[in-house]
């Protein structure tokens, strides 16, 4: 995706290259004269769009500080064209030797502040119309995909009362003496009453979903291989934290389902979570087989959900690092000013 992206800034400038060369062009100015000073601006204004696209647009304009917004493109445009000064005097007595050249800088940089100032405001102007539709139409489309999602749940959602008394049901048949397959029960019952009746909102106190994690490691510890060392660690959790529920879960549970056992090493799931200066540090690591059977392998797609809703709940908020290691696995998550 990013090669094609790179592709079509460079045909948009070539194409923008040939308009400007044979548009402009007029009958005293050779073909190749044109062709040098185009280049000139070409450089000039490509230089001040990639500035605003890449800094003024998403650290200014988009947080609506538009009076440093219009300040930074006003600077940019200005050094810009004081900077074609040097570079017009150079092209014309060492490319196009003209003779006896007195230049005006004066007009030289009202030429090129003006000739600068209108195509980029143009090229922006164009970009962020492009962007806006486009965003329209993402958000569009995720509504339509969050109500059909909604609407499946929905359907496929049985009667909750009765999946708890079926659960009490089975909780009163196993035998006392069985405390373990008890307290299985009891903490699954825990864990789907938080999944049925809490998560149904945008952000939930991190200690309820802080408690649900518990559950579900102790779940699968109790289930997996003594010689895999599980450790979890969450220091620091402040309970006014809030956090989109069921949202670290996917990793967690990638951790457990692909750890590897081998008797040559330390085989082991490390989970851990920390609140500092207002972001909250999550890390999962596993061991896992350097060889994989092909129809074991994950199918990405949990992982590729997580990456969506965080890019949706936490747009430029959120720093998430996976290293895929032929023995390790470790993904880290930073959520920022939580």
């Amino acid at each position: 995706m990013r090669k094609n992206k790179t592709i079509l800034h460079v045909l948009f400038w070539a194409l923008a290259y040939v308009f400007w060369i044979f548009i402009f062009r007029n009958s005293t100015l050779v073909l190749t004269h044109a062709i040098t000073i185009q280049f000139c601006y070409l450089v000039f204004i490509a230089a001040n769009y990639y500035f605003n696209t890449l800094y003024t647009i998403p650290a200014l304009l988009n947080k609506k500080r538009y009076a440093a917004f219009g300040l930074c493109l006003f600077a940019g445009i200005l050094v810009t064209s004081v900077l074609r000064i040097p570079v017009s005097i150079l092209v014309n007595l060492y490319i196009f030797k003209v003779a006896n050249f007195h230049p005006n800088l004066l007009s030289i940089f009202w030429d090129s502040f003006v000739n600068i100032l209108f195509w980029v405001v143009i090229i922006l102007t164009a970009k962020l119309v492009a962007d806006r539709v486009r965003s329209s139409r993402y958000i569009e489309q995720i509504e339509k995909e969050k109500a059909a999602n909604e609407l499946n749940f929905l359907r496929a959602q049985f009667n909750p009362h009765f999946l708890f008394n079926s659960i009490n049901s089975i909780y009163a048949h196993i035998d006392k003496s069985n405390k373990t397959a008890r307290n299985m029960l009891l903490v699954f019952s825990e864990m789907l009453r938080y999944q049925l009746y809490e998560c149904n909102v945008d952000q939930i106190e991190f200690d309820r979903e802080l408690n649900y994690l518990r559950n579900y490691i102790e779940l699968q510890k109790s289930r997996m291989d003594e010689r895999i060392a599980v450790s979890f660690c969450a220091d620091d959790i402040n309970g006014s934290i809030k956090v989109a529920p069921l949202l670290l879960i996917t990793f967690i549970e990638n951790a457990f389902k692909y750890v590897g056992f081998n008797e040559a090493r330390e085989n082991r799931v490390e989970i851990s979570l920390k609140y500092a200066d207002g972001n909250l540090y999550f890390r999962s690591f596993n061991t896992k087989d350097s060889f994989i059977n092909p129809a074991e392998k994950s199918s990405g797609l949990g992982i590729a959900n997580a990456k969506r809703r965080l890019e949706l709940i936490y747009p430029n908020k959120h720093l998430l690092t996976i290293d895929d290691q032929p023995e390790t696995f470790e993904i880290t998550l930073i959520l920022y000013e939580i």
